[in-house]
């Protein structure tokens, strides 16, 4: 198990969170597949509830507040920063449009919620008392974050300039795909959707979950009332599947002890 106390560096994956209709069934749901435990906020949080790994917060749940219909429920992934202004006023000089302006949200830190210039939606967090995700690769935490979009280099370009990453060249013969590194050590993965792929689908951020057992985890989806997206295959950086929680949430389970966040 990785425990990380610490705040994560500019660039790097920090947390994740997602707003259901009905969070008693997140909960059942999630619960049973990755065996969460679950800490409730209290009413000045609206109720948001953070799920847990041997005691160790890995991602946030919450139903909408306010009237506004809520959009169609997707993992929200928040890559760290220092500074929250700056980095949304650098994001919309590189061409990204704010969905929600920057926000204190009490003492835990503070955040934006953007989209890139290839349409994907991202988040970003200032951390406070709250420094994110506090345990990957292990079962049920996260194990790594995938950006896949219509415009691989235009995506590529925006979050190296974004936040000073280097990059790693990983395509092959029809498939565009790029790690994008912090020290050193790769944090994201961004990749073009190919010419099959139609021109509707948008481009987003997918959240990989670490998994003991990823065919068994695989039936417990289907159980616990989920799909499959795609079924589990091996690659050469481990078996993975990719799936949808009981709302269309997508997500995606690796086995495998070479993922990081």
């Amino acid at each position: 198990m990785t425990i990380h106390l610490d705040h994560w560096p500019p660039g790097t994956p920090a947390w994740a969170d997602i707003t259901v209709p009905d969070l008693q069934i997140a909960r059942d749901f999630y619960g049973g597949l990755f065996g969460w435990e679950f800490e409730v906020g209290g009413p000045e949080t609206g109720g948001y509830t953070q799920a847990l790994v041997d005691g160790h917060r890995v991602v946030g749940l919450s139903e909408p507040m306010g009237e506004e219909p809520a959009p169609p429920p997707a993992w929200c992934l928040y890559l760290a920063t220092e500074d929250v202004e700056a980095a949304t006023e650098r994001a919309q000089g590189l061409g990204a449009q704010v969905i929600f302006p920057v926000m204190q949200v009490m003492g835990f830190g503070r955040m934006a919620i953007l989209t890139d210039p290839t349409g994907a939606v991202f988040g970003l967090w200032e951390p406070g008392t709250h420094n994110g995700w506090q345990v990957v690769d292990e079962p049920g935490s996260p194990a790594w974050s995938e950006l896949m979009s219509h415009d691989q280099p235009a995506a590529v370009t925006f979050y190296t300039r974004l936040f000073d990453l280097t990059t790693e060249d990983m395509s092959t013969d029809g498939f565009q795909y790029a790690s994008l590194h912090h020290d050193g050590a790769a944090v994201v993965g961004v990749g073009g959707y190919g010419e099959s792929v139609d021109a509707a689908v948008p481009a987003a951020w997918t959240l990989y979950f670490s998994a003991a057992d990823v065919d068994a985890s695989v039936a417990r989806v289907v159980e616990g009332g989920g799909s499959v997206v795609r079924p589990p295959e091996d690659t050469p950086y481990g078996r993975l599947a990719l799936v949808a929680g009981p709302f269309g949430e997508v997500f995606a389970l690796i086995e495998s002890d070479a993922a990081s966040v």
